[in-house]
């Protein structure tokens, strides 16, 4: 199995994940390009992507979708609410042939051999989700644009062999930057992104001894820095009730426009 981000940020979003047989996307909020590219260092293409699963309508998570359909015919899987946020952004009806799949929180799915789990995330968008990958006896999570977390966020992403966990702002930085108020309350509510803090905080609760690694991934431009990021999260395992260090594996502040490194396992 192999687990990746092709570019990651308030700009944009692309994870990757892929077994020998079956390769899929999460999201697609970058320019065909710029997947291409990234595929090209996985040595692939877009004709081998069995699956795009979009987690959200916004448009950093689907700004390259009617691009790549306009050549391929790869089925979109997204819950009912996205599909049809899709759709209302679709204004010159560019996707209206495209194979849209509706799927349900907490409702597997299989596409090639793995099985995707979404799970319902707290976010101001019409029906949004994060993903749980199962393959080969793995698991991975990519949960981010959440505006907050719960015990069942917990549950969901408990035993993961590795993790993409947005880390999208700090909070000073944003409290303090050039924002209007109105787009700082959005931010900072239950319905908008997770701090720099609080992904710490929810990452000593998902750490156990078979993770491979974590990236952390929707960082902002303006209120975050890459190394702010690393390092409060980081702190934040330090400090938190768990036997674990903030050293003790991977983490790596997924790239905003570049292929981060791979995690084979």
């Amino acid at each position: 199995m192999r687990f990746t981000s092709i570019a990651s940020g308030s700009s944009g979003n692309c994870t990757y994940v892929g077994s020998d047989n079956t390769h899929i996307l999460i999201d697609a909020g970058v320019s065909k390009k710029r997947i291409e590219e990234g595929l090209k260092g996985l040595d692939l293409g877009l004709s081998d992507i069995s699956a795009i699963f979009v987690t959200h309508e916004h448009v950093d998570h689907i700004s390259a979708l009617h691009t790549i359909l306009k050549k391929y015919d790869i089925p979109i899987y997204a819950t009912a609410g996205t599909i049809q946020g899709i759709r209302n952004s679709d204004k010159k009806s560019e996707m209206t042939q495209s194979r849209f799949i509706p799927v349900v929180a907490d409702k597997q799915v299989s596409v090639g051999d793995m099985i995707i789990d979404p799970m319902t995330i707290s976010h101001d968008a019409l029906d949004p989700c994060g993903y749980r990958v199962y393959c080969q006896g793995k698991k991975v999570g990519v949960a981010t644009d959440l505006g907050c977390y719960t015990e069942y966020t917990v549950d969901c992403l408990t035993d993961c062999d590795a993790l993409l966990l947005e880390a999208n702002h700090d909070v000073r930085m944003l409290q303090t930057g050039p924002y209007p108020y109105q787009l700082k309350r959005r931010i900072l509510g239950d319905k908008g992104h997770l701090s720099n803090e609080k992904s710490g905080e929810l990452l000593c609760r998902l750490l156990n001894d078979k993770m491979k690694g974590i990236f952390l991934g929707h960082l902002s431009q303006e209120n975050n820095l890459p190394e702010l990021a690393y390092e409060t999260v980081r702190v934040e395992i330090e400090m938190g009730d768990t036997p674990y260090r903030g050293n003790d594996f991977p983490l790596i502040v997924a790239s905003r426009s570049e292929l981060s490194p791979i995690l084979d396992f």
